[in-house]
């Protein structure tokens, strides 16, 4: 069965800089635009970073552009990255990778019928 796992989520105090990475099972992310997305607690989910099928375009939420890296493996055509740096509080949630055939906007309603991970948890300390 197809479905995309995400891993990297940690503690992590404020400052750090961890790595995610969203595996792809049972298929590979070639030709696919390529979704992060975070949802904190009681928000809704936004999309921090996506990436158009030909890499072409990134696209990245202004509170995130400059600290995070949305990128796909040069060796696994299956896995995908987002590096991020200089971490916040207000980075903290679960992030979740998502890929669509298309990229058209990195918002929820444009990847609403994609293939979703099931998260993984970012928490920022101070």
């Amino acid at each position: 069965q197809a479905q995309l796992v995400e891993s990297g989520g940690a503690l992590v105090r404020s400052g750090g800089s961890p790595r995610l990475s969203c595996e792809a099972v049972g298929f590979t992310l070639d030709r696919l635009a390529i979704g992060w997305f975070r949802q904190a607690p009681g928000d809704e989910r936004e999309g921090v970073s996506c990436i158009s099928s030909r890499d072409s375009t990134t696209l990245y939420a202004d509170s995130v552009k400059g600290r995070y890296t949305i990128s796909r493996s040069k060796t696994n055509n299956n896995i995908a990255y987002l590096p991020m740096n200089e971490l916040k509080l207000e980075d903290t949630g679960t992030y979740y990778c998502v890929t669509e055939l298309y990229l058209a906007s990195c918002t929820s309603h444009d990847f609403r019928l994609g293939t979703w991970g099931r998260g993984t948890q970012v928490t920022v300390s101070p």
